[in-house]
């Protein structure tokens, strides 16, 4: 019979179990259907500590390129999602940016926002090693462009000392989610000062409607003067039919507020934003 000691240090061992991680089977499987079908940008791995997790990438197809974009997925979702995530990863190229889109950490389909909270640990070496893995193509003028769930997750990662290769950040269907400070948007735009493009629609979910005056007064408590909030008429969560509209804004706000050195080439020059 196991004797009370034995089961008190059973019992704390439980307790001090590692926090619960990414559904790791069901990245695979998605890795395996987004390779197969891959069509724009190449399958990369990349790694987060003893992690390793998928990226694609995706070169910019302008004679002058203006930089990279870290591109981030909603909850659930993957980074060829075929919703606001692949018309950014692949047209954002055509006007001078390379993308890397991210697998984020991922749960069952029927996990709720606040089930996420966990892995938010997962977040920063995850963004970080795309940050890193674009600085080694020579990319030296990053930014980030979420969605969602991933909007929550990049802000969470600008607000705590974020590398500074990045230098502006669209959050697309941002929200407040009050389940935990990490996930609360309102709370890390108190603390983002580089240019922030928060855009969502007027058909949005209520959470992203709800906390737009929350999001913009926490800008304003930043001091930040180089946050915009932008509503689209029409648009909902997703921004369904509404792709170009969607790649227009996101790529105009970016030549206007993302300048600075895009790639430097083994001669060491650089070019200039692509107007």
């Amino acid at each position: 019979m196991l004797c009370r000691p034995a089961l008190l240090f059973g019992l704390t061992l439980l307790c001090i179990a590692p926090a619960q991680a990414s559904d790791m089977d069901k990245e695979k499987r998605w890795e395996a259907q987004i390779v197969e079908s891959l069509m724009v940008g190449e399958a990369v791995k990349l790694k987060a500590g003893a992690t390793e997790f998928l990226g694609i990438f995706a070169e910019n197809t302008t004679e002058k390129a203006t930089g990279g974009a870290i591109i981030l997925h909603g909850i659930g979702a993957h980074p060829a999602w075929p919703e606001v995530i692949q018309p950014l990863r692949t047209q954002l190229p055509d006007y001078g940016w390379a993308t890397l889109s991210l697998q984020m950490p991922i749960l069952a389909n029927d996990a709720k926002a606040e089930d996420y909270v966990p892995l938010f640990a997962e977040v920063t070496p995850r963004i970080q090693a795309g940050i890193d893995y674009l600085k080694q193509k020579g990319i030296r003028n990053i930014v980030i462009v979420a969605h969602s769930m991933g909007s929550a997750m990049a802000a969470y990662y600008l607000s705590d000392k974020p590398d500074a290769s990045v230098t502006a950040f669209v959050g697309i269907g941002m929200s407040q989610l009050k389940a935990d400070p990490k996930m609360d948007n309102t709370l890390s735009l108190r603390k983002i000062t580089l240019p922030v493009l928060d855009i969502y629609g007027s058909r949005d979910l209520p959470g992203v409607t709800g906390s737009a005056k929350a999001r913009q007064t926490a800008a304003n408590k930043a001091a930040n003067k180089h946050y915009i909030q932008l509503k689209i008429e029409g648009a909902d969560h997703f921004f369904n039919n509404m792709d170009a509209t969607l790649v227009k804004r996101v790529r105009g706000w970016l030549a206007k507020n993302a300048a600075g050195t895009e790639i430097e080439t083994q001669q060491t020059e650089t070019t200039k934003e692509k107007k």
